[in-house]
């Protein structure tokens, strides 16, 4: 029985796995060049840093915004 359980969880897993590398970031991998809470300028080095990933937000309005969904 426990091989059969060891089985199914293996399969959950490298479903989940494949569904997270097949995600699509919300927008799309693009970052903005100014942050959209606060209209300053995104620091070129965190543009790079997020590339692919995309960033909207400088770093304090991100800080601020992930403060405030925890």
């Amino acid at each position: 029985m426990a091989d059969e359980v060891d089985i199914a969880n293996e399969n959950v897993l490298k479903h989940v796995e494949q569904m997270l590398a097949a995600r699509q970031p919300a927008n799309g991998g693009v970052c903005a060049e100014e942050c959209e809470d606060c209209g300053e300028p995104i620091p070129e080095a965190r543009r790079l840093a997020l590339a692919g990933r995309g960033c909207l937000r400088c770093i304090e309005c991100q800080g601020y915004h992930d403060r405030r969904r925890a």
